[in-house]
């Protein structure tokens, strides 16, 4: 069986659908994952036959319309949503003839989108195989795909179809406990922590006599000063501060502060030593926080995507964390917060319940096999 996994312009997507992809692969599967360029290294990373489905900056695409006329990001949680499905549209709609020539020489039997990537249903629906969409993490998108059936409406004429094809299966990794109160049924997949690796120092695999945060901005790193000053502050709560950053940032951050440790660090491999995890909203690194139970603290840098907040706001109303709106933004708003969860035991005892509850979820090669049965009931 052919299988074309597609993912969208960031590693956080690539690393949601690789395990899925990776079992399908290890089945024996044959398995090309598509995206935009810039994240096939990361692809490939992953031991996953990349494609490219365009070099446009990602970008491009969230600060200007098709005609390459600037758009304004709106400033409300309603229209963020929308204007983030129209963006992806746009990307999709940019990746669907790159599509369709790597179909021409090698016809996928099922296609399995990402969450957002509504290039999926659309190549599916043309090649007439069953479509299958993935969620890569835990966040909502709940308000988002209307944005994109309006910025796709010429490609949905052009198919014959008024709305976006529905998936004949919709996986979703979130934790029962997580999902939003008036989710879609889904099949559930247990979550599975990837990231690029590196060999671990001896460091990263025990505690120290401190208790250890680890802050990190993401693939994409955080801006120096801002960083140094959450250090400072955090650090200054008698914890061991560890910074994932690419390497570029966290030199910088080594200069200026003597003896941190900063660097790419792998975080499934130092989160189980850690006790608390900063991070900017995203969704594979929350996921990767609850899956090892430890508690966090999400600091959303925008509201460009009001599904970013809501996922994580149930995160903290469910007592594994805490969210700060991108107003509260601040170094020292941030150690107060670091303070509080650190303080409190129980942010722990319900970080490891929904760990638990994780590990009772199918695993990929469970899921794989009733993407093997829709593709040979529509054979």
């Amino acid at each position: 069986m052919k299988i074309l996994f597609l993912a969208a312009g960031s590693a956080a997507t690539v690393y949601g659908m690789t395990p899925l992809a990776t079992a399908a692969r290890s089945a024996g599967h044959q398995v090309i994952m598509a995206a935009p360029r810039n994240v096939l290294p990361d692809i490939a990373a992953m031991g996953l036959t990349p494609f490219s489905v365009t070099s446009t900056p990602i970008p491009h695409f969230r600060t200007k319309d098709r005609a390459g006329n600037p758009v304004t990001v709106p400033d409300n949680p309603v229209e963020g949503r929308l204007f983030t499905g129209g963006w992806f549209g746009r990307l999709a709609a940019a990746s669907m003839d790159p599509l369709l020539g790597l179909a021409e020489d090698w016809r996928p039997d099922l296609v399995v989108g990402g969450t957002l990537t509504y290039a999926a249903p659309l190549l599916a629906h043309r090649l007439g195989v069953p479509y299958v969409r993935q969620t890569w993490d835990g966040k909502d998108f709940d308000g988002i795909d209307p944005g994109a059936t309006a910025e796709l409406r010429p490609e949905l004429a052009h198919l014959g179809l008024d709305a976006l094809p529905e998936p004949q299966l919709l996986v979703d990794v979130t934790p029962p406990s997580l999902r939003h109160t008036h989710a879609l049924p889904a099949q559930p997949m247990r979550w599975t922590p990837v990231n690029q690796q590196r060999e671990p120092e001896p460091w990263m695999l025990r505690r120290g006599e401190r208790r250890r945060v680890v802050v990190t901005g993401g693939s994409r790193g955080l801006n120096l000063e801002f960083l140094r000053d959450v250090v400072g502050k955090v650090g200054a709560l008698g914890v061991e501060v560890v910074v994932a950053a690419p390497e570029e940032l966290a030199a910088k951050l080594r200069a200026e502060a003597d003896g941190i440790r900063a660097g790419w660090i792998p975080l499934d491999v130092v989160a189980p030593t850690s006790d608390l995890i900063v991070h900017h909203s995203g969704g594979v690194t929350s996921l990767t926080a609850l899956h090892f139970g430890v508690p966090q603290l999400s600091v959303m840098e925008n509201r460009d995507n009001a599904s970013h907040g809501a996922a994580l706001d149930r995160i903290a109303d469910f007592g594994a964390g805490l969210s700060l709106q991108p107003h509260e933004r601040t170094a020292e708003r941030i150690g107060a917060a670091c303070e509080q969860l650190l303080g409190d035991p129980s942010s722990t005892a319900r970080a490891q319940a929904i760990a638990a509850e994780m590990a009772t979820m199918p695993p990929p090669s469970t899921v794989l096999g009733l993407l093997e049965e829709l593709v040979a009931r529509t054979a």
